[in-house]
């Protein structure tokens, strides 16, 4: 996707950027967290979405650029995103990751290879997909499915929204 590219360093928040759904654009709240590494580095960025108008979370968007502990996953064991997901709905069930399937999907112009995963728990829905610049896009989704009209939201938030003030 050739509109994303690195960002010069950025103190205060991650020196990629982040593609996700405007928060301008959606009712509810909205909670971003960043991931920093020992030496300042922003090791990812994941936004939660209250898309059920305060009665909980219903989305969590991550960005995870290569390198970041929080990718590296066991066999079976759920993304980060989705375990994220899990502790902000107060659920502490124990989910797996039971299958996967590779789909194509467009986004604008781009041909995305979108991994849709299949957990124990059915309520979740899961998918990620790899950038052109390293980082890992990761959607987690409870009690509603994700579909490709997502994908076409999705886009670069700008760096001042991560930005301490």
């Amino acid at each position: 996707m050739s509109f994303l590219r690195r960002r010069s360093a950025t103190p205060a928040g991650p020196d990629f950027d982040v593609l996700a759904m405007d928060p301008g654009d959606w009712p509810g709240n909205l909670g971003a967290g960043l991931l920093p590494a020992p030496d300042g580095t922003c090791q990812g960025v994941f936004l939660r979405y209250d898309l059920f108008g305060g009665r909980g979370t219903a989305m969590i968007i991550g960005n995870l650029p290569e390198g970041s502990p929080a990718r590296e996953v066991a066999e079976g064991e759920v993304p980060f995103e989705v375990a994220q997901l899990l502790l902000a709905l107060g659920n502490d069930e124990e989910v797996t990751v039971v299958g996967s399937e590779d789909m194509p999907v467009l986004q604008g112009d781009n041909l995305l290879i979108v991994r849709r995963l299949k957990l124990s728990e059915g309520r979740i829905s899961c998918v990620q997909f790899d950038r052109s610049d390293g980082v890992l896009v990761t959607i987690a989704a409870w009690d509603r499915p994700i579909t490709d009209d997502l994908y076409a939201l999705l886009k670069p938030l700008p760096a001042e929204l991560f930005q301490q003030g």
